[in-house]
């Protein structure tokens, strides 16, 4: 939990009396590789901070899956879209590891926003850091090559072949395993 407070603090400084609360909403899971913690169809009913594991974001296909986020530990997870609206989500969230999760249920998180005045200006300031990851990767899609949106993923995340399988990389820029392979080679 302490790397959770450590999130925390880089938006704002809560007194302890509020940090005890919302940590007293938090729920502790656990889950296996390949497991899906959101089904398409299904309503996001938690925002989520990654303790230790991976997630990813994908359109099921009977063809293709389409992953379009892969989510590492000491971040937030969440369905944002279906989360805020309340409606069923077009896509899966599925461990691509063993995760471990602190989440807060949709209620209890209102609940906390209508107890404790401070706790919106933390709500406030995850919500940015949400939009701007989305935003970042939607320009990447309008402005880069698949080859630059290849080689920026590696520049933020040099780790993520030792974590990732090929074809979700490949998804996830936008191209077919073939084409990402013929990527790889002119890169190498």
């Amino acid at each position: 939990m302490e790397d959770l407070l450590e999130y925390f603090a880089q938006f704002v400084i809560l007194e302890e009396r509020v940090l005890e609360r919302i940590m007293g909403k938090l729920e502790l899971c656990s889950f296996p590789k390949k497991h899906i913690i959101l089904q398409k169809g299904e309503v996001e009913n938690y925002i989520s901070f990654i303790e230790s594991g991976s997630i990813r974001f994908y359109v099921p296909d009977i063809d293709l899956e389409k992953t379009f986020a892969f989510i590492f530990e000491q971040d937030l997870v969440c369905a944002y879209d279906s989360f805020l609206s309340r409606e069923p989500a077009l896509y899966c969230a599925e461990t691509m590891e063993e995760t471990i999760l602190y989440r807060i249920a949709y209620s209890d998180l209102q609940k906390v926003y209508d107890e404790i005045p401070e706790s919106n200006v933390l709500g406030r300031k995850l919500s940015e850091v949400i939009y701007l990851k989305k935003a970042k990767r939607e320009l990447s899609f309008l402005l880069d090559s698949p080859e630059t949106r290849y080689e920026k993923i590696f520049s933020e995340r040099p780790n993520l072949l030792q974590r990732v399988p090929l074809k979700y990389i490949a998804s996830y820029i936008g191209v077919t395993p073939q084409a990402l392979s013929r990527i790889r080679k002119r890169i190498s």
